[in-house]
């Protein structure tokens, strides 16, 4: 395989099989995240659930995914993509099976938070696929990895509804439905453990020093670091007060209240393991060969934000959106066509992978951020006059900017510093869900037209940002369990 030129089809080549194992797993992680969203009608009558309750379980679907790529990321680090992988897929699973059997809102809302755990599975292959490929094909394969993966959300909004009715046949067919689901990770968790290997035999799979937080480079850095980690628990903040007495009343406000001391608990315990992981760094300085700019950290992290956190809440929202805007539609043709945001992850998400690994990481991100501000101006404006294939075309030039800078985002991300990667992986991944539980939040208080126009303002914003991106260059530097120096090559 030429060192330039990836052959996706190439099973001779085992990075090659790696990388297909890997988008399935992940692929599946998604199917299970967002089997409810396409059964939106069949759950809320079964339930009674009112519009207020199905916003909030929007929200909780995302809400744990947060602090869940955090540690995720910290655990691949340190134990490695397979084991990791495989135990997620079975625990997510049984998960499905309970919200599938639940028979209250609270057990729905309970299951359905605790499942945005499997969201954290992306931040698993991200650290595979880096491991298995070099620099020049990394953005393609990771691009390949996130898209076809993100595929599973269109595959759930295509599948489960004429699953769910036709093959079950009942109000109670979503149930199955979702069960299914859940019984596959099961199965293919197990699957991924016999088959996948962390690296190319002979390889090293490097980990970081300590355990706890992100390595940094200086004290402006680690500063810097503990402020980005703030509109992580912020957001959380916010969500406990949605879903209070004087909004949802899921919970009562001592519950809130509570929930503000845990946040602020587990803030100060970061604060700590973060300390822990840099006192030496603030004490004697970092040597030259080993530091890296925390700032591209951040900048990857707040347009992860704006990608990936949009095209969540969107495809949590778009089926409901495409039935209640255009009345003519049945559940199942609403349903697929609210899977079109997520269909084109499977070409956009790896072209935006490979024109960052062709033409330059900044300005490819440059042209997809700003591609989808205009298209989300776009989508504020459509309504029940437009005809159907319209809005369609509007929704899916959209997600392809939208994914091909998920896509541009992550071919940057392992280039970064190789032994942190899940870690580096992990910040960016949950600013996405940041990004999906404060777009979500904001729909549960407007309509849809004015919610696409706050998530264009934001990547407006979010395109000056980009600007500060350095363009990775030469080689980055790991240290060998022998003590040995190993440069590795970024271009």
């Amino acid at each position: 395989m030429s060192l330039n030129k990836l052959n996706p089809l190439d099973f001779s080549q085992p990075s090659i099989r790696v990388l297909h194992l890997t988008w399935f797993a992940f692929f599946l992680s998604f199917v299970v995240w967002f089997s409810h969203a396409p059964l939106k009608p069949l759950i809320t009558e079964t339930l009674d659930m009112s519009g207020a309750q199905w916003k909030a379980l929007l929200i909780l679907n995302v809400a744990l995914t947060i602090p869940a790529r955090i540690v995720i990321g910290i655990l691949v680090d340190k134990f490695g993509p397979r084991n990791v992988f495989s135990g997620l897929l079975a625990c997510s699973g049984l998960l499905c099976l309970a919200f599938a059997a639940s028979q209250t809102f609270e057990q729905l809302a309970l299951t359905r938070f605790l499942l945005g755990f499997v969201g954290a599975g992306f931040v698993i292959g991200i650290r595979m696929v880096g491991e298995w490929f070099p620099a020049r094909q990394v953005g393609l394969a990771e691009g390949i990895y996130g898209g076809w993966g993100n595929f599973g959300s269109a595959a759930a909004a295509f599948t489960l509804p004429t699953l769910a009715v036709v093959v079950f046949g009942s109000l109670g067919g979503w149930r199955a439905a979702i069960a299914c689901t859940g019984l596959i990770a099961i199965v293919y968790g197990g699957i991924f453990y016999w088959r996948a290997r962390n690296t190319p035999k002979g390889s090293t799979y490097f980990k970081p020093k300590k355990s706890g937080g992100l390595e940094v480079s200086s004290k402006r850095d680690f500063w810097f670091y503990i402020a980005m980690n703030v509109p992580m628990y912020a957001i959380l903040a916010v969500l406990a007060w949605r879903l209070g007495p004087s909004n949802i009343s899921l919970l009562t406000q001592s519950s809130v209240y509570l929930m503000y001391l845990v946040l602020l608990c587990l803030f100060i315990f970061q604060f700590s393991q973060i300390y822990r992981v840099n006192k030496d760094m603030l004490k004697h300085g970092v040597p030259e060969h080993d530091k890296y700019e925390f700032k591209q950290v951040a900048v990857l992290s707040w347009a992860y934000f704006v990608t990936f956190g949009s095209e969540l809440a969107v495809v949590s929202m778009l089926p409901a959106f495409f039935l209640e805007t255009f009345t003519q539609l049945s559940l199942a043709e609403a349903g697929m066509l609210g899977g079109a945001f997520a269909f084109m992850n499977l070409v956009a998400r790896p072209g935006g992978g490979w024109i960052s690994d062709n033409f330059g990481r900044r300005r490819s991100m440059s042209i997809f951020i700003g591609g989808l501000a205009v298209g989300y101006f776009v989508l504020s404006q459509v309504g029940g006059g437009w005809p159907v294939w319209l809005a369609v075309m509007a929704v899916m030039c959209c997600s392809f900017f939208v994914q091909a800078g998920e896509g541009a985002v992550f071919a940057m991300v392992p280039l970064v510093k190789r032994r942190m990667t899940g870690q580096i992986a992990g910040m960016a991944g949950a600013y996405g869900n940041v990004g999906a539980v404060t777009y979500l939040t904001a729909y549960s208080f407007m309509d849809a037209s004015t919610f696409f126009l706050v998530i264009g303002a934001s990547a407006v914003a979010t395109f000056f940002l980009v600007q500060m991106l350095a363009e990775p260059k030469g080689h980055m530097s790991e240290m060998m369990a022998d003590g040995t120096l190993q440069k590795i090559e970024l271009t």
